[in-house]
């Protein structure tokens, strides 16, 4: 693994100005590499390379960018293996997490923004207009993307791979400079997402990398006048404060915040789809993913059915080392995480629900683990169905008709992805339309990775994912002349 990781700051590695702090296998508990420590002052050099390099790279034509991230893409799938160990070691995440969705994805985004087709970046012309003051004759007019300009990235500890691909590689492709400030818990693999763009032919200050637990180094790379636009993704807490920093300097804002996902299933639902989609908050990252469906609204004529299919799939999932091939719930990312987790689970007992199953650490000789938890006799106003866990725990609440399903899923703070299982689709769709929530899933939890993704309300601002990334990292020029 690596050691004595230097920062990556306009083309150059750089030894860090504060040391060096240890990066923790969390099933291990063991040191798997030395992350670079970062000053306020380095972290600004990082933007104003970013700001240097902007006006080139912004010029260089479009197939000329996309053929970087081709090779960036080829770089990261040729480098697959021991980019999949680094990602096991530093987040705890399965084997087969880590290669697919993690590292995998990545490389799938870079390659995904490489194949920019034309009618992605059209705006339909607005032409044969009234001229200016309402005058007599023909104005024409041509709507055009530009980019933003200097772009920092502030990336999620649970996905140090396919996160912050899912913000590099569209800001690169429309024109932009990036600075990524990952997660202190688990940065290098970000380090080796730098190295395959260098080697790919990135320009130097087209892509910088700063890293530290001090705030100060986020909140240099949010502050720094020579950044245009903040893509943050993390929790509501954090986002907020940023927003407030960007906001003073008028920054455009792009946040997938939390998520308390609600799943809602119906009476006439295939039971057995439902429990395998929702029984993902137990498997997928260990529930700590913020589209997870962790608050599970079950209509009362299902609902004991329900809940014993969830404690049974929960009790069937191995907990376990991640790099063990039948692992399916790996450790949660720190000893802190895992106290925070293992409260949440105290406090609903406290607030009055039953714990079907979980929630105690299993027993292993080291890791920051915690049981798969199934939570029932729930209600909505509990803290532990209200508010974002993330790990795994799901939470079961009854309904008896549509109408107050609705309003128990409506009834959150947040409003990211929500999931309805019925066997009447149209039902499904109906409901679908009233939720507040960026997404819904009807009878799955897969994604469509060309569908908009963000939140309502606590859950986010802005939409990315496909086109729609493109549009999140560009503005909207218009060029006019008269007819």
């Amino acid at each position: 693994m690596s050691e004595g990781q230097r920062l990556f700051i306009g083309g150059a590695w750089v030894e860090p100005g504060g040391g060096h702090y240890p990066v923790t296998d969390p099933a291990a508990e063991e040191t798997v590499g030395w992350a670079p420590e970062a000053t306020r002052e380095q972290a600004q050099a990082a933007c104003a390379a970013a700001r240097e390099a902007f006006g080139p790279w912004s010029r260089t034509p479009p197939e000329e960018r996309a053929a970087v991230l081709d090779r960036a893409a080829d770089h990261i799938r040729a480098h697959l293996v021991p980019y999949t160990d680094l990602a096991r070691a530093e987040t705890g995440a399965t084997t087969g997490t880590a290669r697919a969705m993690q590292v995998g994805v990545a490389a799938a985004r870079f390659r995904r923004y490489a194949r920019v087709e034309p009618a992605e970046w059209a705006i339909p012309p607005q032409i044969n207009e009234a001229g200016p003051m309402g005058k007599a004759g023909v104005m024409g007019a041509l709507a055009v993307r530009q980019p933003v300009g200097v772009v920092t990235c502030v990336t999620s500890y649970n996905n140090p791979w396919a996160n912050p691909a899912g913000k590099v590689a569209p800001a690169l492709a429309m024109g932009n400079t990036v600075v990524v400030k990952p997660a202190p818990q688990d940065p290098l693999s970000v380090y080796r997402m730098a190295e395959a763009l260098q080697a790919a032919g990135a320009p130097p200050g087209v892509v910088n990398v700063v890293s530290g637990r001090e705030v100060a180094v986020g909140e240099a790379t949010v502050a720094s006048p020579d950044v245009d636009m903040v893509s943050f993704t993390g929790s509501t807490a954090v986002g907020r404060r940023i927003a407030e920093v960007c906001g003073r300097g008028m920054k455009r804002q792009l946040m997938e915040l939390g998520g308390k996902g609600a799943a809602i299933v119906f009476e006439d639902a295939d039971l057995g789809s439902a429990v395998a989609g929702i029984g993902t908050t137990f498997s997928f990252y260990s529930g700590q993913i913020c589209t997870a469906p962790t608050r599970v609204l079950v209509q009362r004529a299902v609902y004991d059915a329900l809940v014993s299919a969830l404690a049974a799939y929960a009790g069937r999932l191995k907990v376990g080392k991640p790099s063990e091939p039948d692992t399916v719930v790996g450790p949660v990312i720190s000893a802190e995480h895992r106290d925070r987790v293992e409260s949440y689970v105290e406090l609903a007992r406290k607030e009055g629900a039953t714990v079907v199953t979980g929630g105690e650490r299993p027993p292993l000789d080291h890791g920051f683990y915690v049981s798969p938890a199934l939570l029932a006799d729930c209600t909505n106003d509990m803290r532990a169905v209200r508010e974002e866990i993330f790990g795994p725990v799901v939470s079961v609440v009854p309904f008896d008709d549509e109408e107050e399903a609705v309003a128990l899923a409506n009834d959150s703070d947040y409003g990211l992805i929500d999931y309805v299982w019925s066997g009447d689709v149209a039902r499904a769709f109906r409901v679908a339309r009233r939720l507040r929530a960026g997404g819904v899933g009807v009878n799955t939890v897969g994604r469509n990775m060309e569908a908009p993704f963000g939140g309502f309300k606590s859950s986010g601002v802005g939409r990315d994912v496909g086109v729609y990334a493109l549009h999140a990292y560009s503005e909207v020029q218009a060029i006019v002349w008269p007819g």
